[in-house]
């Protein structure tokens, strides 16, 4: 799913506009390389316990709603480090943040291999959340800032990264839960061990090659997010989320348990979901805003979303239709996730770091209630009733977004300006 914005280095990017325009999308310097490889490795985290939630039910004899809860406290702490970080990022600097962010996720990741209890586990899953949001709330200004080819390149170049880390996510968590559940834990924390040395040497490098770091040029308030959401805009998106996000942690959270599959069929079934979720996000997103513009593509792939789920509520026994459902839906969240964080961006005057940390907030408290209230579905009544509940969610995302038209119709005219 697409992650918070920062503010670019505009001055920079203008002073460079003409030579940026030629500079391929690929001749970054190491540096770029360095925070991209770590971007890849932090949105693993996304679906890297998703292959494995069955295994440790079994091994740690918690019920599917405890395992749940690692998606829960995860998504929670997430959602209220989120508030913070423009703070934080204001005070340390962007590659201060970002090392910070990556310490605390190898840190915990490491913890969590080596903790025996569920209980223990969603514990230090949600201080992974913690460093997750550090680091991914700076991420994108790291790369904007370093980026010889221009922010809108650059912005590709991020996306890219996030959809290959939500895509490899699930073939490692199968291919290392297959020996282990722990192993997936051990393997996050030794990547981000080797990003943390890269990003160390790399990223001094890139003042030598006279490129801006972008340091925050005021300190943010713990407030700038709530004032924020004031805009209705903003808020309209960010509780269109928060409903979406409902949906798609039902998907990601209680889908494993009703697939049958076991760690390496749950791998490649997530694997195939991220594929397209990283190519749609980067490729047909765009083309979707510019023939039928933001708000009618993010209502139809909210419309096609909640069919899809309706499906997987319907034929829930049957084990084909929940595997090509879950791959499936991956491009409707793909197309949809690009597509609510760039109207985001545009849908209040405010500082884009502060949009997102407001927008962010909402979004992924969507996210943490999500994964424990259907597993309680599914265990209150039956395995299909998580899934329709999913569905409605989605519906009435869609409707908000459609039922506040006219209140945010201008972001398809701020973005065609770009």
């Amino acid at each position: 799913m697409s992650s918070v914005v920062q503010p670019a280095n505009r001055a920079a990017d203008h002073s460079h506009a003409v030579s940026l325009e030629e500079t391929s999308l690929l001749k970054q310097p190491r540096a770029v390389w360095a925070v991209s490889f770590a971007c890849i490795i932090a949105f693993m985290g996304l679906g890297l316990v998703d292959p494995i939630l069955p295994a440790i039910a079994k091994k740690l004899e918690a019920t599917p709603s405890q395992v749940s809860l690692l998606f829960t406290s995860y998504n929670a702490v997430m959602a209220i480090a989120m508030l913070i970080t423009g703070v934080i990022s204001s005070r340390l600097g962007i590659k201060r943040t970002l090392l910070t962010g990556i310490v605390v996720i190898a840190v915990f990741s490491a913890l969590g291999g080596a903790s025996n209890g569920i209980w223990e586990l969603i514990g230090l899953r949600g201080g992974w959340g913690l460093g997750n949001a550090l680091f991914v709330a700076t991420a994108l200004s790291a790369i904007v800032s370093l980026s010889n080819s221009g922010t809108e390149k650059a912005i590709i170049l991020y996306e890219a990264a996030i959809g290959i880390g939500i895509s490899v996510g699930p073939l490692l968590g199968g291919e290392l839960g297959a020996m282990s559940w722990r192993g997936p834990f051990y393997g996050v924390a030794t990547l981000m061990v080797v990003a943390f040395i890269a990003l160390s040497i790399m990223m001094p490098g890139a003042k030598k090659m006279g490129l801006a770091q972008a340091e925050p040029q005021q300190k943010s308030s713990l407030m700038d997010p709530f004032r924020a959401l004031k805009h209705r805009p903003l808020f309209v998106f960010g509780l269109s989320a928060c409903l979406y996000n409902f949906g798609f942690f039902t998907l990601m959270a209680f889908a494993p348990f009703v697939m049958g599959l076991d760690e390496h069929g749950l791998g490649y079934v997530f694997l195939g979901w991220g594929i397209l979720l990283a190519l749609t996000s980067v490729f047909t997103a765009p083309r979707l805003h510019q023939k039928f513009g933001s708000i009618p593509s993010m209502c139809a792939m909210l419309v096609l979303f909640a069919l899809t789920l309706l499906s997987m509520g319907i034929w829930t026994n049957h084990q084909t239709v929940i595997i090509v459902c879950v791959i499936i839906a991956g491009a409707m969240l793909g197309n949809n996730n690009t597509l609510l964080t760039t109207a985001v961006m545009n849908a209040a005057p405010v500082q884009r770091s502060t949009a997102s940390a407001a927008y962010s907030f909402l979004r992924f408290l969507g996210g943490a209630i999500a994964p424990y209230f259907s597993s309680k579905l599914a265990e209150w009544y039956n395995p299909h009733v998580p899934f329709v509940v999913g569905a409605c969610f989605v519906l009435a995302a869609m409707l908000v977004i459609a039922g506040n038209y006219k209140h945010i119709k201008h972001v398809e005219n701020v973005e065609s300006a770009h």
